[in-house]
């Protein structure tokens, strides 16, 4: 299938889109008019882009059905401050809630029944139940163009965060099942980025790993073996090396069981590897299938 942008609906373009680029973080936009009257609406197009000096873009990109721009944009381009709160899953619903479209002048922080509190460097407040509030400053404004669901890009630098402590680990990190993040998908997808779905990935800061294309043929050519285990064997800074010290029971077992079928037992061998990559022992794994 393939999908040539100009050639179909920007409706349809931009359904095809946010199915295939996700998840996105939220930025949860909390904005004031002239008048001090505030807005608060949830925005999928948004991320963060540099730490020196703190980067984060969102874009209130104009409405596809009629080409219009949306509050927290005007407001902005009024103001020049906005406070970004993080979206956690105990709070998902009522974002949800606060995205409806009411008319200008509606507080969405009593509609969608959150808690309004002061910042203390720009004028927009923060949500009380966001566990990351961040007081940001609008360095620059980008419209990508002037058509519906043309883009714009709000530039910001963020200069006070406020962190609840409930989320933080034993070394003061933020930990991830504690922060219990939300994501949007596709249509009306979300997903919760905590518990089973959060997973660590090694990788190598100061030393390049061999790649994939190092890896010894029997390895390499494997039909049990995934493309992520590859990737987690290619990881290594050196290519192993047998350690006479190593001992596993299992691989025992498997090495006297199918030792008249050396076939049999290369392929028993990968499965145990595998086994012990999804475990995240790759010195194990590579063990076994240097046996």
């Amino acid at each position: 299938m393939q999908i040539i942008p100009g050639e179909v609906k920007t409706s349809e373009l931009h359904a095809y889109l946010l199915g295939a680029v996700a998840p996105r973080p939220i930025c949860f936009a909390s904005t004031v008019n002239k008048a001090g009257v505030p807005n608060l609406s949830p925005f999928s197009f948004f991320n963060i882009f540099g730490s020196n000096p703190p980067t984060l873009i969102f874009s209130p990109s104009r409405r596809v059905r009629n080409n219009t721009i949306k509050h927290t944009l005007e407001n902005i381009q009024a103001t020049g401050e906005v406070v970004i709160n993080v979206v956690s899953y105990a709070m998902v619903q009522q974002t949800s809630l606060a995205s409806c479209e009411y008319p200008e002048g509606v507080n969405e922080f009593e509609k969608a029944g959150f808690t309004p509190l002061p910042a203390e460097r720009i004028k927009p407040f923060r949500v009380k139940e966001s566990p990351v509030q961040m007081e940001c400053i609008v360095k620059q404004v980008i419209a990508t163009g002037d058509g519906g669901g043309a883009g714009n890009l709000v530039i910001c630098e963020p200069v006070l965060l406020h962190i609840n402590e409930n989320i933080l680990n034993e070394k003061g990190g933020i930990d991830p099942h504690k922060i219990d993040l939300v994501a949007r998908m596709g249509a009306d997808y979300y997903c919760r980025a905590s518990g089973n779905a959060v997973f660590e990935v090694a990788k190598p800061n100061t030393q390049l790993g061999i790649g994939v294309d190092a890896l010894p043929a029997g390895i390499r050519q494997s039909n049990i073996l995934t493309g992520n285990n590859l990737g987690q064997l290619g990881n290594v800074h050196e290519l192993p090396v047998i350690d006479p010290t190593f001992e596993d029971e299992h691989l025992k077992n498997i090495i006297q069981y199918y030792s008249v079928s050396p076939a049999e037992m290369e392929q028993e061998l990968h499965k145990y590897a595998q086994k012990l990559l999804s475990q995240g022992n790759v010195a194990a794994a590579w063990q076994v299938l240097l046996c």
